[in-house]
This record gives C-alpha cells, sequence and structure tokens, in this order.
C-alpha cells in the first residue's frame, strides 16, 4: 500500500509541473527546480497546536486542575536559603583554566581538579548533582569569578526559599521563610515573604550552579540532557543553624502547613554532628503541633548512612515526601529498597520500578495501624512524568495537584505564564507497566485522559507525564516549584 502511495505521489509530481511547463514554457528553470523541490518535500506537517498530543494533553490538564475545597492560608517554609549564582559550567570551568578529562564522581570536592572532575562526570551522563566544596578559600575565590562572570544571573536559590517563593505568587497565602538570609537574598525575595528578624545574617550563602546544555559538548563531552552542577562551601545551611529559629516562630505565626529541606546539605559534617543533629530536627518536628503536616523537600545526596538515618528517623516524623529520580534510587539503595542492586536508570526511570519503591517506602515507614508514622504522602518527579502516592484515606485532590506539578515544570523551564505547545514535547513512555515486583497493570497512555490513577494495598498512584521544555531557560528550582505547586492544591483530611 505504502509502495502505491509512494508510485501515485512520483506520477502526480511529474504530471503538476509536466502541466506547468506547457501552461508557462517561460518560466525559468530555477523557479521550475524550486517548484519540483517543494512538491517533493509533501505537504508541510502541522505545527503543534492545539490539536497536537501537547496541545491536547495541556487542555486536559487545564480541564483538571482545580483547587482543593480546603486551601492552606498560612505556609511556614524552612531552613536552606542562599543565593543561586547560574552561569555556563563550560565557561566557568575555562575561565579557571581547568580542560575536560575522563570524568570521576567526587563525594566532596576538595580542589579545582576534584571539580573539573565530577562536572566532567554528571555533564557526560546529563545527571544533576549536588556537592559540598570544603575548602574556603578556594571555594570563595571560585565564587568570586564565577559571581561577576559575564552572563552570570543572582537568583534566590535553597530550596525553602525556592519553596516559599513559588508559595508568594499566591495573593492568598501567607509565607514565612526561615534560614540564612543575607541582603542580597533579602533584595531578591518577594515582598510578600516574611523573614524573621533572627534569620537575618550579615554575609549571603553562595551556591554555584554550572550549567548545560542538552548536546552542549566540552572536548569528547557531549551532554545528552541539559541539566546542572551545583557546588557550594555553604557552613549556615550545612549546620541547619536555623532550626531552631524556624520551630521557635512557627507558634506565633501559626501556619496550617510546613515545610522543611535542607537535610542533604548535613553531607559536610562530622558523622557526630550528623548524629546529633538529625535528633534535634526529629525533636523539633515532634514539637510542631499535632494536625500541621509536614513536607520534607530531598535534595542531591551521595552519603548513604545518612540517608539511611533520615529514612527511619525523619520519615516516621514527617507527612509528606518531595524528590527526584536519584534521590530514589539512592534511597532504595542506601535503606535496601526494591530494586537497590540498579547502580543508575538507564535514561527513563522505568515507571514500575518507581512505583515499586515508592510502594515500599509507605508501606514500610509510611502510616499504618501498627506503626507510629506520619508519612501518607510522596511526590515523585522525573524529566519526563511525576508520579503522587498516597496512603488512602489521607489527601484529596491529588489528581489536580499531580497535573499542576507536572504543568508548572514546563511552564518555568521554559519562562512561560502558560503551555505553548510549540516550545514542548511530550517524552514519557507510550506505555508502561505500573509494577515490577508484583503482577503490575498494563497502561497505554492517552493525552486526552493525561492522569492515570491505580491502586495497591491500599495505596493510590496518580501518574502524569510532563511536557518537557525544548529549549529550557532555566532547570534549577524545578523540583522546589513541583512540590510546591503540587502541595498547593493538595487537601489533606483532619485527623488524618
Amino acid at each position: 500500500m505504502e509502495l502505491w502511495r509512494g508510485s501515485a505521489y512520483a506520477g502526480f509530481l511529474a504530471l503538476a509541473v509536466g502541466c506547468v511547463f506547457l501552461l508557462e514554457p517561460q518560466l525559468p528553470g530555477s523557479a521550475l527546480r524550486s517548484l519540483w523541490s517543494s512538491l517533493q518535500r509533501g505537504p508541510s506537517p502541522a505545527p503543534p497546536g492545539p490539536g497536537s498530543p501537547e496541545g491536547r494533553l495541556a487542555a486536559a490538564w487545564d480541564a483538571l486542575i482545580v483547587r482543593p475545597a480546603r486551601r492552606w492560608r498560612r505556609v511556614a517554609v524552612g531552613v536552606n536559603a542562599c543565593v543561586d549564582v547560574v552561569l555556563s559550567g563550560v565557561k566557568l570551568l575555562q575561565a579557571l583554566g581547568l580542560s575536560p578529562g575522563n570524568g570521576k564522581d567526587h563525594t566532596v570536592l576538595h580542589s579545582r581538579n576534584d571539580l573539573e572532575e565530577a562536572f566532567s562526570h554528571f555533564m557526560g551522563k546529563g545527571a544533576a548533582a549536588e556537592r559540598f566544596f570544603s575548602d574556603k578559600e578556594t571555594f570563595h575565590d571560585i565564587a568570586q569569578i564565577a559571581s561577576e562572570f559575564p552572563g552570570a544571573q543572582h537568583y534566590v536559590g535553597g530550596n525553602a526559599a525556592l519553596i516559599g517563593q513559588k508559595f508568594a505568587t499566591n495573593s492568598d497565602l501567607k509565607v514565612l521563610l526561615c534560614g540564612p538570609v543575607g541582603p542580597k537574598l533579602h533584595e531578591l525575595l518577594d515582598d510578600s515573604v516574611f523573614v524573621p528578624p533572627e534569620s537575618l545574617q550579615e554575609v549571603d550563602e553562595f551556591h554555584l550552579i554550572l550549567e548545560y546544555q542538552a548536546g552542549e559538548e566540552w572536548g569528547r563531552l557531549k551532554a545528552p540532557h541539559a541539566n546542572r552542577f551545583i557546588f557550594s562551601h555553604d557552613l549556615s545551611n550545612g549546620a541547619m543553624n536555623m532550626l531552631e529559629v524556624f520551630v521557635s516562630s512557627l507558634e506565633e505565626f501559626q501556619p496550617d502547613l510546613v515545610v522543611l529541606s535542607g537535610l542533604h546539605m548535613m553531607e559536610g559534617q562530622s558523622k557526630e554532628l550528623q548524629r546529633k543533629r538529625l535528633l534535634e530536627v526529629v525533636a523539633s518536628i515532634s514539637d510542631i503541633p499535632t494536625g500541621i503536616p509536614v513536607h520534607l523537600e530531598l535534595a542531591s545526596m551521595t552519603d548513604g548512612e545518612l540517608m539511611r538515618s533520615i529514612v527511619h528517623q525523619v520519615f516516621p516524623a514527617v507527612t509528606s515526601l518531595g524528590l527526584n529520580e536519584q534521590e530514589l534510587l539512592f534511597l532504595s539503595q542506601s535503606a535496601s529498597g526494591p530494586h537497590a542492586s540498579l547502580s543508575s536508570w538507564d535514561g527513563v526511570p522505568d515507571v514500575g520500578m518507581v512505583s515499586d519503591i515508592l510502594f515500599w517506602i509507605l508501606k514500610e515507614h509510611g502510616k499504618s495501624k501498627s506503626r507510629a508514622s506520619d508519612l501518607t504522602r510522596i511526590h515523585f518527579h522525573t524529566l519526563v512524568y511525576h508520579i503522587l502516592a498516597t496512603v488512602e484515606g489521607h489527601w484529596a485532590n491529588q489528581l489536580a495537584a499531580v497535573a499542576a506539578g507536572a504543568r508548572v515544570a514546563g511552564m518555568q523551564a521554559c519562562a512561560a505564564e502558560a503551555i505553548d505547545a510549540s516550545r514542548v514535547s511530550l517524552r514519557a513512555p507510550h506505555e508502561f507497566m505500573t509494577s515490577h515486583s508484583e503482577a503490575g497493570s498494563r497502561i497505554v497512555l492517552d493525552p486526552n485522559e493525561p492522569v492515570v490513577e491505580w491502586h495497591r494495598e491500599g495505596i493510590s498512584f496518580h501518574f502524569t507525564p510532563v511536557l518537557v521544555c525544548k529549549d529550557p531557560i532555566r532547570t534549577v528550582g524545578l523540583g522546589d516549584a513541583i512540590s510546591a505547586e503540587g502541595l498547593f492544591y493538595s487537601e489533606v483530611h483532619p485527623h488524618s
């Protein structure tokens, strides 16, 4: 049939050009050649628009995303905050006189050479990572060069500050932010974000964010995806210095939602200090009045012992979690969960494997009749899809919440106020299994019904693809915006 179509089309082309030649024998050869080549190309494909899968999916989201019946009024966020200096990673390393090598991961960076090796390692994979830089003087030299580099941009940084900033875009929400807020950060924050005086400090904490684009080359390296490599010498956030200020300010502020982040910053601390601080974190969370949900936002980590301690000590004290694919796999590896033998994800994380790990977290460390845990919700995000997993009976409006989180990912990456179907692409798997640990269901994706729901032993899963920005303007803070938006549209059942 295809062969017949091709022959018929070729015949039609010859006939069309022959007719033109008969009717207009004086037509220049160049015009005929141009006509022939344009006819050969065939009809132009329809530009992505309302009728495209991307356009239909975006329209379906808009219909699904509704505000919950009971809404948050006051949100308290803490405790990591800093100034992000965002610039091209390759250009900065070139300015530092560094050349690309084979790449090697370092859990802690001690020198410029370590920085080059770790950056090369992750750029080659197209993966995000965050590392602590141990040498204060070297870090400040690099930070000064980066901060003054042509094209370097200064942004609100730190998960807590970014989540607070995202919540502040909703005028009916009052937002408290506790963290080490220096003069530059205070200037960058939304005016409506309230910072307690005890949180203000004279000097900013700087985090350097080295971005690279999909296909960008450096020596023999070629980045498969756009992403970023983050590093800092951040002692204030590393010791979670603002934790006590944060908890003490809650009594006066009276929030109905608390968001906590910054535990990953403790990786630069000694084991003894980590153990002591984690006990204080758990004690501080338990001081938050019962009935106020606490969301914990995780971030890139390499210390398996610290991650294991967070899983066993902190998870039962919080209500909700936000994390990405690297944090999820590292968590499973550190705490002997499902698919822990997998060294890294091969391309797009397998939906069934992700679902198995989320199920395990909620089954093993979440709320149940036999376990004193408050954990009932996990918001997972990766580049091409998101999943919201909840223990049934505790949360409402999760269909809208997962769709809202995915929608904001495409909007923020493209720096747009709405999804533009021509600037995004649907890259989620067309079909997938919901589990590999048990007999899962086979799901086929339909852009007209973009949120897929399934259940497993009292746990609900809501899956939706992401419309991935083709040319992202900025990748930093996407996870924080996704979690904030998902929480904004979520409703917790009273006394759950």
